[in-house]
């Protein structure tokens, strides 16, 4: 995925999809959870034309 749009894919309402396809809430809710339910992490690694990885770390203690 373009660097422009990694930096703005957990922010609420941020969609890629056309008007009435998406909410833009999944990636930032789910973020949200992980981060205040969990104390855990989520993060996206990503290459152009490669692939996208979401990485989530939570803590075991």
């Amino acid at each position: 995925m373009a660097p422009e749009i990694q930096s703005k894919i957990f922010e609420h309402l941020f969609t890629t999809k056309g008007v009435g396809k998406g909410t833009g809430l999944g990636l930032a809710i789910a973020k949200q959870i992980i981060e205040e339910t969990h104390a855990g992490k989520l993060t996206c690694v990503s290459y152009l034309g490669q692939g996208t990885e979401f990485i989530i770390t939570i803590p075991t203690k």
